[in-house]
């Protein structure tokens, strides 16, 4: 039987191999107009890892991984820690909202339903299903936290 830790680097090995095959992967590419590549331009400024750990009501909690890709596809992960070890794995594509400050998420298959996260600085944080801040007991940790996990260097860009 695995512990604790052998499972959170098995976890860990996973994500890092998704992440860098979907990154490189070029089928979810898609040709863009003008105004398309300079949506898109704000769109890479997102891509990363991004880290949390939601409350829930019936297990300990649940671990959030929410891989943004240079070709706006993205990768979320979650586990229900303590109730499960099961992977819970979807894929589609993210774009920026209206006015720019939130991030969409459209699975690829399966569900029909969006997610929304309000982007502030290097965190995303999850949004209800009107497109509102989460309120009730415990809101604050529907945050995702940015894990930076390639260095790009030679990018001639030093940040934000």
């Amino acid at each position: 039987m695995q512990t604790y830790q052998q499972k959170n680097k098995s976890f860990s090995a996973l994500l890092m191999i998704i992440f860098i095959y979907l990154g490189c992967n070029s089928v979810f590419a898609e040709t863009a107009s003008n105004a398309d590549e300079q949506h898109a331009q704000k769109n890479l400024n997102m891509s990363g890892l991004y880290l949390g750990f939601y409350p829930c009501s019936d297990c300990t909690g649940i671990r959030t991984t929410l891989a943004l890709n240079k070709n706006n596809s993205y990768v979320y992960i979650s586990i229900y820690v303590g109730k499960s070890d099961r992977e819970i794995i979807e894929k589609g594509k993210f774009t920026l909202g209206k006015n720019g400050n939130t991030l969409v998420l459209t699975p690829k298959k399966g569900s029909t339903t969006t997610q929304q996260y309000l982007i502030e600085d290097d965190m995303l944080i999850k949004l209800d299903e009107d497109g509102e801040r989460i309120t009730k007991d415990g809101a604050d940790g529907y945050i995702l936290k940015r894990k930076d996990v390639v260095n790009q260097s030679g990018s001639g860009h030093g940040g934000h």
